[in-house]
């Protein structure tokens, strides 16, 4: 759908974030003569994910630089997949974010499909449906922002299509939307505004519920995802920056391991490994 959109660039840009991470997995397990594994394809992954998170116009070579964090210094750095501290996509879009600022705001406005003209995402609008859009505008994109955002009613359903094939739990994204939805409605915003505006979804789907840096117990799970609204919301009200999905899934993943150790089931009358061996 972003192809429809913003054109045949969105396609490119997309194909080049891929290669890249592939190149780029595939290069530092040659050179530091490890078993390769590109063929397990989660580089591919993290490479449309991070095509994604990123306008269209955004020059080929930065995005080959947040390729090279993602899965050179997040993931390959820490021992490859299922040894990463963080979702890959994520910091390489943090990271772009940081170093060319310029370029990650440069959105583009799709205007009946063909022409692209400079414009805000919605988030950077006022915070009001009069001024950034009606709901359907929203939910089929006609607005500015990144690949990933452009309609909403494809991600719903390639979220929904996730869970109900068991590819995910639906605990997680269904706890942050609904957070987020709670905690607008708290601050006086337009939660369905809220929830249809910048990365929230492709976040809540896609990136928030990546089986490595997720808990895996059921109350971790809702723990995570209600963090991941209040962060996000936190962001978006409060803070300076228009859009908090990329921080928040960030913080959280990095609270994975004590969300799990404590949310933990303990067996009934088992007793700790150092008095059976006493015993």
């Amino acid at each position: 759908w972003a192809i429809v959109k913003f054109g045949f660039r969105a396609l490119t840009l997309t194909a080049v974030s891929v290669v890249g991470c592939m190149f780029f997995e595939w290069g530092y397990r040659k050179l530091m003569k490890k078993p390769q594994s590109v063929n397990d394809l989660s580089a591919v992954v993290t490479g449309i994910l991070l095509a994604f998170v990123c306008p269209v116009n955004m020059p080929y070579w930065m995005i080959l630089i947040g390729d090279f964090f993602a899965i050179i210094v997040v993931k390959q750095l820490f021992g490859g997949l299922g040894y990463n501290f963080a979702n890959p996509a994520i910091v390489g879009r943090i990271a772009m974010a940081l170093g060319f600022t310029g370029a990650m705001t440069s959105y583009t406005y799709p205007e009946n499909g063909i022409d692209a003209l400079a414009s805000a995402t919605p988030l950077a609008v006022e915070e009001t449906a009069q001024n950034a859009g009606s709901y359907v505008t929203l939910l089929l994109g006609n607005h500015g922002g990144v690949l990933g955002e452009t309609c909403a009613i494809t991600l719903l359903i390639g979220g929904i299509y996730l869970i109900w094939t068991k590819v995910i739990s639906p605990t997680i994204p269904v706890t942050y939307l609904a957070t987020v939805a709670v905690f607008s409605l708290l601050c006086g915003y337009d939660p369905i505004y809220q929830l249809l505006s910048g990365g929230l979804i492709l976040g809540a789907f896609f990136m928030a519920t990546d089986y490595v840096t997720s808990p895996t117990t059921e109350k971790g799970k809702l723990v995570f995802g209600i963090g991941l609204g209040v962060i996000t919301c936190l962001i978006r009200f409060f803070g300076t920056m228009n859009e908090g999905v990329s921080f928040a899934i960030l913080l959280m993943n990095l609270l994975t391991p004590y969300i799990d150790k404590f949310t933990m089931t303990k067996p009934l009358g088992a007793k700790p490994i150092k008095q059976k061996e006493e015993a």
